[in-house]
């Protein structure tokens, strides 16, 4: 973080969620946000930021607590195995690890380790990073409030591949009002991320969202897509919005992650005329729930 990024992440903390969100938006939009009558996508998802703060959200959005809450809501067997967990990265006993494993803080999206071969993994380095993300304040960044209590912590996975043999693909599934619309796959994410967007369907879409899409590589559709609906329905039941991430391995479905604000509401779509379309399918609730 440079010295500017730093000054502006300390005054913000001295900022009311909604003015910081308002600034946040007219910064990367450059138009006022709306939050009397929202009417794209990013809007909604600002307005469900400050007024829908439903206290399950918090336990959700925990890496860890969010297996536990997968496993109580559709059955064992959809979430990658715990290695262990730790509240500080002195804590790990990487003996007891196996060869390949992944590392990951349970509060952020960029605390992440992927190792291969332990042999090879730089242990301090592992340490140091996994350090400055226990003390990221995700929350205070974007004002995603269901993050504000979650407990920092790290999490040891099993580290799995899909049939690629290479990285996991990650398919995304947007849930509106209870009902998946689209799936985004994201692959080839920690060497040139890409995405490509389909609908339920498996039919390819005419549209990008934060990434280019690339329709010459073709994305074949899982066998057990039917199940990954079916599952995103259940988890995403009462829900204004979500997404419901999954992997697919040797036919066998985890949820990865659930998500309640992609991008934090700052997404761009091309075409832009997406941004509305997506807001017109998030009913808001007609009663604020607000923890403030």
């Amino acid at each position: 973080m440079n010295l500017r990024d730093f000054i502006v992440l300390k005054c913000s903390k001295l900022i009311s969620d909604k003015k910081w969100i308002q600034f946040k938006y007219f910064t990367h939009f450059h138009r006022k946000l709306d939050l009397d009558n929202p009417k794209t996508f990013n809007e909604k998802l600002q307005w469900l930021k400050l007024y829908y703060q439903r206290p399950d959200h918090t336990r959700i959005v925990d890496k860890y607590e969010m297996k536990k809450y997968v496993t109580e809501t559709i059955g064992p067997g959809y979430v990658v195995p715990v290695l262990g967990v730790w509240d500080s990265a002195d804590e790990i006993d990487f003996d007891a690890l196996p060869e390949q494993f992944v590392l990951k803080t349970t509060h952020d999206c960029g605390g992440i380790i992927i190792c291969t071969n332990k042999e090879d993994l730089d242990i301090e380095a592992t340490k140091q990073k996994l350090t400055r993300s226990l003390h990221t304040d995700y929350y205070i960044q974007y004002r995603e409030w269901p993050y504000k209590n979650v407990k920092p912590r790290i999490l040891a996975e099993e580290y799995i591949l899909d049939e690629s043999g290479n990285q996991l693909k990650d398919y995304k599934v947007f849930c509106f009002n209870g009902n998946p619309y689209c799936i985004q796959v994201d692959f080839d994410r920690f060497t040139d991320h890409k995405k490509n967007i389909y609908n339920t369907k498996w039919e390819l879409l005419d549209f990008s969202f934060n990434y280019p899409s690339h329709p010459e590589i073709h994305i074949q559709k899982p066998n057990n897509l039917d199940e990954m609906i079916r599952i995103a329905c259940t988890l995403s039941k009462g829900e204004p919005y979500v997404r419901i991430d999954f992997y697919s391995v040797n036919e066998r479905i985890y949820v990865g992650e659930i998500t309640f604000f992609p991008a934090s509401g700052y997404g761009k779509f091309i075409p832009a005329e997406y941004d509305k379309i997506f807001g017109d399918m998030i009913t808001l609730p007609n009663r604020i729930i607000s923890r403030d």
